[in-house]
């Protein structure tokens, strides 16, 4: 347990999410610093950008095999179930109503890749090597979500469906886009086309994903602020928790899979996180009596904060310790 902790403070204790921790606490002071949306919009769309042609490029020079097929079936199969958990945790801890708790779970079940990207930086930053194509495994991670909300919502009598608006949203949102399209241009050109733009997608990555962070912090600290009255304790509390379970269920399929230590931990980072872009997007068209300030502010500001300041360190700590990376 000791080297648990140790290695979840050393962690702890890097520019990436002190960044994070720095918006935060000026958010919660009511500081008037601001970053730009454009600048916001511009550091994401590079972020995903490099994470994705990076992400083809290790499958590139690792190519197909068993064990990446074996991890994106886990991928989909966690993304499908932890919705249920989720939604089974919500109906126990919140009075909240069947629509808004199938709207939340799903949120639970997609990723944040941004959390996934702050903890790839996080094992770049310890040497700790991982499969490149977890980026695609946090891709296809997002629509199973989804239709396991709807199920929810449909299976207590409110026959909801997909149609084509909804399935736009879900294959088209640029957030899957950019992230699933510069994976295959990483994929295509390898190691020679990485080496072309290097300077640009290596060297100033973890100095934007900073910049970034420092943002994000100022959002969800912002979103805290005035969530007074509309969540209560046993919303938060599950905000807490269901990123404890989903780290679980990820670790589990991570070693069952036979992933490496860096390779577990964004496994569990990823079915730890949920989302705050693509499911937001996709309730508003399927369930749009659903509340946006619970499952925005749940996703945002309670379980990001708490997986970019805890939740990362102790996945990563928790990885090692088993896997004995």
């Amino acid at each position: 347990m000791a080297d648990i902790l140790n290695l979840a403070a050393s962690n702890l204790l890097s520019p990436v999410i002190l960044s994070f921790v720095l918006g935060l606490g000026a958010a919660l002071g009511r500081s008037d610093l601001t970053v730009p949306e454009a600048a916001a919009k511009a550091m994401s769309i590079y972020l995903l950008f490099a994470i994705g042609f990076k992400g083809g490029v290790a499958v590139s020079d690792n190519g197909l095999d068993g064990t990446l097929i074996a991890t994106l079936v886990a991928g989909l199969v966690l993304s499908a179930v932890l919705p249920l958990i989720a939604f089974a945790l919500l109906r126990v801890l919140t009075n909240l109503s069947r629509i808004d708790a199938a709207a939340v779970a799903g949120h639970y079940g997609s990723i944040s890749i941004v959390t996934f990207v702050a903890a790839s930086s996080v094992l770049e930053g310890r040497a700790i090597s991982s499969e490149g194509y977890m980026v695609a495994v946090a891709a296809v991670m997002e629509a199973p979500a989804i239709l396991s909300a709807l199920w929810l919502v449909s299976a207590g009598g409110s026959g909801r469906g997909m149609d084509k608006e909804l399935i736009r949203e879900i294959m088209f949102n640029g957030s899957i886009v950019l992230l699933v399209g510069a994976f295959f241009i990483g994929a295509i050109t390898g190691q020679d086309g990485l080496a072309k733009i290097s300077n640009f997608i290596v060297a100033p990555f973890t100095g934007v994903l900073c910049l970034f962070l420092l943002d994000m912090g100022l959002v969800a600290g912002r979103g805290l602020r005035e969530a007074r009255g509309v969540l209560n304790f046993g919303a938060i509390a599950f905000g807490i928790a269901m990123p404890l379970v989903g780290s679980v269920a990820g670790l589990l399929a991570g070693l069952l899979v036979g992933l490496s230590p860096g390779g577990v931990a964004l496994l569990m980072v990823l079915s730890a996180s949920a989302s705050y872009i693509a499911v937001p997007a996709a309730m508003r068209v399927a369930l749009p009596e659903a509340n946006p300030s619970v499952y925005l502010t749940l996703s945002l500001g309670v379980t990001f904060p708490f997986n970019l300041t805890i939740g990362i360190p102790l996945y990563v700590a928790v990885s090692q310790a088993i896997t004995g990376g």
